[in-house]
């Protein structure tokens, strides 16, 4: 397996800063996006748990819709990418995959690009490390072909295959690349906020494409919605609590007035009404 140092360095930096949390006692972790080629997995992506996640001291559940947006919009910048496995933490010094992790995991391997998965485990590391923050350089380490280190972090790696009885230790490699994942982190609040109704405009409507920009205040995540004629679209920008909406046609830009509080799709599919009746 291969992961660019973008996508290592999110692994490390997010999990440790998850641990300075409230909820740091809790495991975390990420889908992994990337490239399945005949002999290797090329991980070019990390999709974030997220604070709605259901989470506790021995599991995490992800927020799944909320990466399923996340998927839909990096799959714009490489339409190869498929999901090729996922990372989580244990709190204690398990550097394995548990025997509840394999119930799960091989039921969903069979549904991955050729039938076989990778999975990371992160623990804490200390081997002799003062507490985070104190005057220790962290430097990242790789004492066994499937381990990686990083100050008192670490991550163990394996695969898992159709029919695999039990997990095999997968070596892995770093190459200079992005987390095409990584501009998604200052919207993430804002698609978990929407995941569900976003989803749902993303199914039902043909020309749906996402965009991360900025906004008045801050960052913002664009919701594109292409129509019949080429120069027409709908354009939601979401930021905080906040959705504006802008309907584009020849040149010109009109600013539709919505009710306080429509939700994103209720509001693209308000907006066509009111275009439909127009004729």
């Amino acid at each position: 397996m291969v992961l660019t140092d973008e996508v290592s360095r999110t692994l490390f930096g997010e999990y440790a800063a998850h641990r300075a949390t409230d909820r740091g006692t809790e495991e975390t972790g990420w889908l992994l996006l990337g490239l399945r080629e005949a002999d290797e997995a090329i991980v070019l992506a990390t999709l974030p748990a997220g604070a709605d996640r259901d989470a506790g001291e021995a599991h995490v559940r992800f927020n799944g819709v909320a990466q399923t947006i996340g998927y839909r919009v990096v799959w714009q910048f490489d339409r190869r990418l498929t999901q090729l496995g996922v990372v989580h933490t244990h709190p204690g010094t398990l550097r394995h995959p548990s025997d509840g992790d394999y119930d799960g995991d091989r039921e969903w391997v069979p549904c991955l690009q050729g039938g076989e998965g990778v999975f990371g485990i992160g623990t804490l590391d200390r081997r002799g490390h003062d507490e985070p923050g104190g005057s220790e350089t962290a430097v990242g380490g790789h004492p066994k072909p499937h381990v990686q280190t990083f100050g008192d972090l670490r991550f163990d790696w394996y695969s898992l295959a159709a029919g695999d009885k039990k997990y095999t230790p997968l070596n892995v490699e770093i190459t200079i690349g992005p987390d095409l994942a990584l501009p998604l982190r200052p919207v993430w609040g804002v698609i978990e906020d929407h995941a569900d109704r976003l989803d749902r405009l993303a199914r039902q409507m043909a020309k749906v494409r996402f965009e991360v920009g900025r906004g008045r205040d801050g960052p913002a995540l664009g919701v594109v919605v292409g129509l019949g004629a080429p120069e027409q679209t709908l354009r939601v920008v979401l930021e905080g609590k906040t959705a504006r909406y802008f309907y584009e046609a020849g040149g010109e830009v009109f600013h539709p007035d919505l009710p306080a509080g429509t939700a994103p799709d209720q509001g693209v599919y308000l907006i066509l009404a009111e275009l439909a009746a127009r004729g």
